[in-house]
């Protein structure tokens, strides 16, 4: 290659231009060239990922349905609807005549009878009927307490499940003048109503649950009222329970009186409600 000659003289090497720009053009061609193969690599890519993105649509709207509110009440009559054919299958009235089982005695027992308590009352299962077999196997003190540990958890029990699963699906619902009345009412004043009504023997115990649970009534009062309103009649129950063997005793009889009197006294204070709705 001819050398150039320089201002001051000198001779240099000529700069192989032809040659680096020859390089380059090879390298630009083996890029275009690993370019096309990915965009072909990419082709098949995205054909797999239309079909995952039908799935997740797909698992998304399957969700979506099964977390609707009416899924959610279908669930929750489901399982109590499992819950009641439990009871008649088992027949916890059999408690009352039933003796405990030997070297099962004492605060375990009264724990487990406690818990089995509140799952039967989610069940339907009348609380007179358990607080009686309460009494009898227990005795009064122990009996008692095991009663109302079982009616909290059964009441709180409730009010979950029923919070959870039929809320958003049965407060559309409530379009009627008492059943807004009733909403309102649990919604503003959830201790005292919820007070009221476990005192007063003619509100059923899974009734009231479930009511307070559609409300905007909130958990912690709803568990106090229940506690508080409970203790009567489930103490008169449990009394009897274990004087059931001496129908004669004064405990006996005084027990049958504090359950017979306030039943007698919501018996006539509905009558008298129904009356004046009749007048009116």
């Amino acid at each position: 290659m001819p050398a150039a000659t320089n201002r001051s003289g000198g001779t240099a090497m000529a700069t192989p231009r032809a040659t680096v720009a020859e390089s380059t053009l090879v390298v630009s061609e083996s890029a275009l060239v690993v370019s096309e193969a990915a965009l072909v690599v990419s082709e098949p890519a995205l054909a797999v990922s239309e079909p995952a993105l039908v799935r997740r649509g797909l698992a998304a709207r399957g969700a979506a349905v099964l977390l609707s509110p009416y899924a959610r009440l279908a669930l929750l009559l489901l399982l109590l609807a499992g819950g009641a054919a439990c009871v008649l299958a088992f027949a916890p009235q059999q408690l009352l005549t039933r003796q405990l089982p030997p070297g099962f005695s004492g605060l375990a027992a009264a724990t487990v009878f406690a818990a089995g308590y509140g799952l039967c009352t989610v069940a339907f299962v009348p609380r007179p009927l358990l607080n009686l077999a309460a009494g009898a196997l227990f005795g009064s003190p122990l009996g008692l307490t095991s009663a109302l540990a079982g009616t909290v958890f059964g009441a709180g029990l409730a009010f979950v499940l029923g919070r959870a699963l039929g809320q958003d699906a049965l407060r559309p619902l409530l379009r009627g003048r008492w059943l807004r009345a009733a909403d309102g009412q649990l919604s503003r004043h959830g201790f005292r109503s919820m007070l009221a009504a476990r005192l007063f023997p003619g509100v059923p115990f899974w009734a009231a649950n479930y009511c307070a649970a559609v409300s905007r009534m909130r958990l912690t009062p709803f568990l106090l009222a229940t506690a508080l309103g409970s203790v009567p009649n489930t103490a008169a129950y449990a009394v009897a329970g274990a004087r059931a063997s001496a129908p004669t005793s004064p405990a006996f009889l005084i027990a049958m009186a504090c359950i017979a009197v306030p039943a007698l006294a919501g018996t006539w204070v509905a009558w008298r409600k129904r009356h004046h709705l009749k007048a009116g």
